[in-house]
């Protein structure tokens, strides 16, 4: 990774000290933008997170010593700063009659837990646009996660799991339809933000399906308001051999869409999105998929998909001073069929024993200048229960936890 970095560095300003201003009417050269951010965090139980709690999801489960008292129930803090990100726009001249740029952009975020301070790749694109038609190729927001629309959390989870959170290597076609209306098809594959199977989280499970995974969106864009509908399609084959060491070649099939909305009233910014889908954990959202049947004699699988129901809002208003609020609600509605087993291990999914959970976070952002100070204070709560294998997995006898995380970040922008 520190050698990824410096290379990055070198070129960049390689290129920024060779090519600014070499040819004005080409515009070669490089820019960077980005921020330095540091996060202190406190929460009022354990939680369920990525990089030492920086990213959350929700609150961890009611665990019980011989006391029975809840060993889950201890608050904790954290200070970190891998937020912090830069970002390199490089344009060039025109190829193929179209404008084109690239896009490098990182962070010290890490990989996982253990990398946790190292430099990683967030985007990596190379774009083509045309008069009615722009082409781009690389590592990017997955066409789920509505760049236009998404929740202005201080929190890095940026309303996950109630908000698709997933970037993906992908080609993107988007074809103006009008001056407001454009259609946007996508054809991806996974790296960072992977689905679950039986060897774990992995990219695998898509790639040996042959096929990517496929999204198809329509969006209306104007000054004053955006909207839109889409969707995804992929296909997983979560095993090439069975437990007895027999070929299989059993897929899961799976389907979701959003629907999607921002309003722009001054002073106010309304934003607002509802996501209906199958096997959704490689977005950071709930569900997976759970095994529905076993040949005892081959170690043949199949599989059937978890159904995931969430929505989420957003109002902030204001500019030095910033006041907003997100709410989100997810609801596990269970697989498509019943299931071999109720056992964790027979599922293949994000909050298999989550019916649906519930946040509420409101904040204010001080702007001045570069310099933002922002505080959150977010409230999740999770009704943990006991899947029933024979009523297609839906969790049951229920109890509901809950977590306070305090939030206060400083930032600097570049």
């Amino acid at each position: 990774m520190k050698r990824f970095y410096s290379v990055f560095i070198y070129l960049s300003v390689f290129i920024s000290t060779i090519f600014p201003q070499e040819n004005k009417e080409s515009k070669w050269g490089i820019s960077f933008s980005g921020f330095v951010k540091s996060d202190f965090i406190f929460d009022s139980r354990q939680t369920v997170n990525a990089r030492e709690g920086h990213f959350l999801f929700f609150p961890q489960p009611e665990l019980l010593d011989k006391n029975n008292a809840d060993i889950n129930a201890k608050a904790n803090f954290n200070i970190l700063s891998i937020q912090t990100r830069i970002n390199g726009k490089i344009t060039g001249p025109d190829a193929l009659g179209a404008k084109t740029f690239a896009m490098i952009e990182g962070e010290f975020f890490g990989t996982s837990d253990a990398d946790i301070n190292g430099f990683r790749l967030r985007h990596a694109t190379v774009n083509f646009d045309w008069v009615k038609t722009s082409l781009m190729a690389g590592q990017y927001w997955h066409p789920m996660f509505v760049t236009d629309v998404f929740p202005g959390t201080v929190s890095f989870n940026t309303g996950s799991p109630f908000q698709p959170f997933t970037r993906n290597p992908q080609i993107r076609l988007t074809q103006k339809l009008s001056k407001e209306f454009a259609m946007i098809i996508a054809a991806y594959s996974e790296r960072d933000f992977q689905d679950y199977g039986p060897a774990g989280q992995s990219s695998a499970y898509l790639r040996n399906s042959v096929i990517p995974g496929f999204h198809l969106q329509f969006q209306y864009k104007s000054d004053k308001l955006i909207f839109g509908a889409g969707g995804d399609y992929k296909i997983l084959t979560p095993r090439i051999v069975t437990t007895k060491n027999v070929v299989t070649n059993e897929k899961v099939n799976s389907f979701a869409v959003e629907g999607y909305t921002k309003i722009n009233v001054e002073p106010l910014t309304i934003k607002l999105e509802a996501v209906w889908g199958k096997n959704l954990a490689n977005m950071f959202m709930l569900g997976g998929y759970a095994v529905k049947s076993i040949d005892t004699v081959n170690g043949f699988e199949t599989y059937s998909p978890i159904n995931i129901f969430s929505v989420w809002g957003d109002i902030s208003g204001g500019k030095e001073i910033e006041i907003g609020i997100f709410g989100g609600y997810s609801k596990n509605l269970g697989a498509d069929d019943n299931l071999y087993n109720s056992s964790s291990q027979y599922f293949y999914s994000r909050g298999y024993n989550i019916d649906g959970l519930f946040r509420l976070s409101p904040r204010v952002l001080f702007n001045a200048g570069k310099t933002r100070i922002a505080a959150e204070l977010e409230y999740t709560s999770v009704m943990y229960g006991t899947p029933n294998a024979y009523n297609k997995g839906k969790v049951e006898d229920t109890k509901t936890i809950s977590n306070v995380r305090g939030l206060l970040a400083f930032y600097y922008f570049f």
